[in-house]
This record gives C-alpha cells, structure tokens and sequence, in this order.
C-alpha cells in the first residue's frame, strides 16, 4: 500500500508569534516522530505546490482571497482575528498548504497512490468562505475535496473530521452542497461555539461533552458516522486530522490517545476500501501538545501505509 506525505519547506516559515500554539515545530515533531518509527522513508514524498486562484476561489469568495492577497505584510505580524496572523511567509505558506490538498487529491484520483497525509500548515478547517479564524487562512481540504468533484467528476465526498474544535469553515462551504457529506466529533460548547444545532442528512455532527474518553468517542463514530457514511457510499474519503482531542492537548478537554485515532483511521479506511477504491486524502488540522501530535499522527499514517 503506498502512501503519499505532502509537504514543503515553506509551510515552516509561518510563524504567528512567540508563544503561539500553531508553531512551525508542529510539522517537525510529525516528521520526526515518523523517522523514530521508521516510517518516514517507506512514504512516497512529495513537495506541495502552491494553489493557484482559480483553486481557492471554487470554494471561497474572490474578493475574500484578494483581502488575503493584499493583507500579507512585509514584515511584522498583521492580525486577521485575535487568534489569526500573518507574518511576511504566511501567504506562501497557505498556498502550498491548500496546494498539497490539490496535488494529494490528483496522486490519488490517478492512482499513483493509494491514500495521502498532507503535513501542512497553516490549518484549514476553520477558514469559512469569505472569513479567517481560529489559526485558518484557506480551507485547505475544501480546496482538496472540490478539486475532486470538478476535475474528477466525483459526484459523492465524504469529509470526516475528529479535530476537538468543529470545522465551521468546512460546513459553512458545503452546507449546501449535495455532493457532500461531513461526518465530525468535536467538543461542545467549545471553540468555535457551532456545529451542535446544524445536523442534517449530509452534516453528521457529534458533539461531545469536555472529558469524554475515546470509549465515547468510538461509540459514537460507530453509531452515527459508520451508518451514514455507509448509506452516502462515498467514491472519496477526506480527513481533517486534528489530534488536539488528544488527553495530553492543552488546548482540549477530551481524552483520546494514539490508539483512538489509529482505531478511527482502520474505520475510515474500511468504508474507504468498500465504496472508493481506498481512496483517502488525510490533511493535518490541529494538535498543540509537540510529544503527543507526533505519536497520534504517526499513529494515524501507520494504517494510512498499511503497517500493523
């Protein structure tokens, strides 16, 4: 089974500020961890390109991704939101983070891989369509997932996400696109405050209560995600890999480890290989705790290749 691991230099250079918990150290603690584990080079490497325009603007508004454009400083720092800055590399940054989705998507849409995790930043899934938060410029598996509806033609995506936070950004994309399924976990009430009261058919939203333990967390999955994605029999699987809901994340409350999202990716995977082919793109979102994002996302592309 081979895996593809998108990435690239300049996703390093954005940098929001001392003390900020979306640093640059969160791509390398996944790289080293995968080299500890000998991992890292059983993957097939790939450097992301940047997104062009005509990318972004599938799934955010123009005049959006033009403020973007513009806002990028020369130096210092420019806040977007009280969580969200640029500095003079965070544009590049966020090009090549939307763009790994789009070559990740093309690798596997061509089937010259079988799945991919794209180890990018700035995150994604908080970016709505004409508004940046919560650490997001571009949502970058959105740019991914509509890639494949119009390139490919794909006519039914699944997005799942288990990142503790509710990707706002990615529904308030799709809320009203028919091709589209997003099955997430999130905790609630919690940053950003959504996601409890706009479940439907297409939108499989579980919130849970802050100290839930990944007992409740595969309990759930099993109850709502499995059976929906079942019914939607998707031709692609995407995946905002968060591992903030991590018990050691400081910036969660909820209480998985490393064998809860390597036990979520076999699920994923299973539907996967039954409707699409194996199909499945894997971007990271969050995770703050430096020690336990790279055992859970090492944990997580470890069933990605296929290696028990």
């Amino acid at each position: 089974m081979s895996t593809a691991f998108v990435t690239h230099p300049d996703c390093l250079r954005h940098d929001m500020g001392y003390g900020h918990p979306e640093q640059p150290a969160r791509l390398e603690a996944v790289r080293e961890k995968l080299i500890a584990s000998q991992l890292y080079d059983l993957l097939q490497h790939y450097e992301a390109p940047k997104a062009t325009r005509e990318q972004l603007v599938r799934v955010h508004d123009p005049n959006y991704v033009d403020a973007i454009t513009a806002a990028a400083p020369n130096h210092g720092l420019v806040q977007l939101d009280p969580d969200t800055a640029m500095n003079p590399h965070s544009y590049a940054a966020s090009l090549r983070a939307a763009g790994a989705l789009v070559l990740a998507t093309e690798l596997v849409c061509n089937g010259e891989v079988e799945n991919a995790f794209c180890n990018v930043r700035p995150p994604g899934h908080h970016a709505e369509h004409n508004r940046a938060m919560g650490f997001c410029l571009f949502n970058n598996i959105a740019v991914g997932v509509a890639h494949a509806l119009d390139l490919f033609g794909l006519q039914r995506v699944a997005i799942v996400d288990f990142d503790v936070h509710h990707g706002n950004g990615t529904e308030d994309i799709f809320t009203d696109e028919s091709r589209v399924m997003l099955c997430s976990t999130f905790q609630h009430p919690f940053y950003p405050f959504s996601g409890a009261d706009s479940a439907s058919d297409r939108l499989v939203n579980v919130p849970l209560p802050g100290g839930s333990t990944g007992q409740r967390f595969r309990q759930m999955v099993q109850k709502k995600w499995l059976p929906a994605l079942e019914r939607f029999m998707p031709e692609m699987i995407f995946i905002s890999a968060g591992f903030d809901a991590h018990v050691e994340d400081p910036l969660g409350g909820l209480m998985l480890n490393e064998a809860d999202y390597a036990w979520v990716t076999e699920q994923v995977m299973a539907v996967a290989r039954r409707f699409a082919a194996g199909r499945i793109v894997s971007t990271l979102e969050g995770g703050y705790d430096l020690s336990a994002l790279g055992r859970s996302a090492a944990a997580h592309i470890r069933v990605l290749m296929g290696i028990n």
